[in-house]
């Protein structure tokens, strides 16, 4: 589970550079707790669970590219 959370972390990690660089989000990190990820997004940072944070950056990420599966 340890291998899983830190490859869940990684992929977070890259979604949120990738927001970051397109100005999707104003700020990233890992969060409080190990199995959370910080955002700020529309100026308020927001503790996420990596799940959550990954769901959320993709939908960013792809409304930006025009997908909206």
């Amino acid at each position: 589970m340890k291998i899983a959370q830190t490859a869940l972390r990684d992929q977070v990690h890259h979604l949120a550079e990738e927001a970051f660089h397109l100005k999707l989000i104003s700020g990233y990190g890992d969060g409080q707790h190990s199995n959370e990820y910080q955002i700020v997004w529309n100026g308020k940072p927001r503790h996420l669970p990596l799940e959550r944070a990954r769901t959320v950056l993709s939908n960013l990420i792809d409304r930006t590219n025009g997908r909206s599966d």
